[in-house]
């Protein structure tokens, strides 16, 4: 009886923790994203936000003029996105040769039909971020009410040349695959060799304990859970930090011609308009290089650190909550 009420607590814990963990990612950190998303875009800025405490300050001062709708805005669409980019892996995969995932007798090849299919899905998702994109940095001050599925609408728009107007600088999807595709493979291949890597080093962690018989049965516990969540978290992490530089550049570039309005990073309060001339992504580094400063490739960076602050202390206040439920337990 007593094995039974651990399995169902285990059972339910996993599915806790796991939940936890995807609150964090998707709710929790949005308003960080939001603030991330536009520093990057605003090249009128003189703060860059590198640091946590700036971003507060700033991410209080929105909250303050707006209400929290101003930091919580176009999560519906990043969720959108991500269902679309696991839809199109699907049905790509299903009608076509390429892997959905590698096996452990992985060959050059096997590696190379895997990441083409990564590639196209993020081809295929590539309108509705930009979509995406423009409602999370689009300033909540001149914003209409939009539906859930204006993301979609704005998507398929992009695609056919239709729905909102847009300028004559805006940079037509063909010229927005390289950069899409480039960001999005390489943040696949980081976080996945990132991934395995923390695995690795945990796993033999955990088995050099087991030999030890120094894990007590709330150990072994954790470990079935932890190991995974905290590759998860250092992959998520290094691939964001590594590929910040080209995140700005590839969101200047979808934002580009949208006629998009921000809000000022600098005041937290007024609105500033997005009138970027970049011609393509070279043209983007040089640009910025030369009118902002190496630095200004890492605006908003600060976000990013409060992101995976908040994240670091769910995870542990999830292993604490677990350890002391199981300890009850047994």
């Amino acid at each position: 009886m007593e094995l039974m009420e651990t399995e169902q607590l285990n059972r339910f814990a996993g599915f806790g923790i796991g939940l936890a963990s995807l609150f964090t990612e998707n709710v929790l950190a949005h308003p960080c994203i939001v603030l991330r998303r536009q520093c990057q875009v605003n090249y009128h800025a003189r703060h860059y936000h590198l640091t946590p405490f700036t971003v507060i300050n700033i991410m209080y001062s929105f909250n303050k003029t707006q209400g929290p709708r101003a930091l919580w805005k176009g999560m519906g669409s990043t969720f959108i996105v991500q269902g679309v980019t696991l839809g199109a892996e699907g049905i790509i995969s299903e009608f076509t040769p390429l892997p959905r995932e590698v096996s452990h007798k992985w060959n050059p090849k096997q590696i190379g039909e895997h990441l083409l299919l990564k590639a196209l899905t993020y081809i295929v998702a590539m309108p509705f971020y930009s979509a995406s994109l423009i409602e999370t940095v689009q300033s909540e001050i001149i914003r209409d009410n939009t539906g859930i599925l204006e993301c979609v609408k704005e998507g398929i728009g992009r695609v056919i040349g239709l729905g909102v107007p847009h300028s004559k600088r805006l940079l037509p999807l063909l010229s927005l695959i390289f950069p899409t595709v480039l960001h999005g493979v390489l943040h696949y291949i980081i976080s996945s060799i990132i991934q395995k890597f923390v695995l690795l080093i945990l796993k033999r962690k955990t088995y050099n304990s087991h030999l030890a018989e120094s894990s007590s049965p709330v150990q072994s516990m954790l470990d079935a859970y932890f190991p995974e969540l905290i590759a998860n978290f250092a992959a998520s992490l290094c691939s964001d930090v590594i590929l910040f530089p080209l995140e700005t550049v590839l969101h200047r570039l979808h934002i580009q011609g949208t006629r998009t309005i921000i809000d000022n990073t600098d005041l937290g309060y007024e609105v500033l308009p997005i009138n970027t001339q970049y011609e393509g992504m070279r043209d983007c580094i040089n640009t910025i290089k030369q009118e902002e400063g190496v630095l200004g490739f890492y605006k908003g960076f600060g976000a990013v650190i409060i992101q995976y602050t908040l994240h670091a202390a769910v995870l542990q206040i999830t292993k604490i909550i677990y350890s002391t439920l199981l300890q009850n337990s047994i």
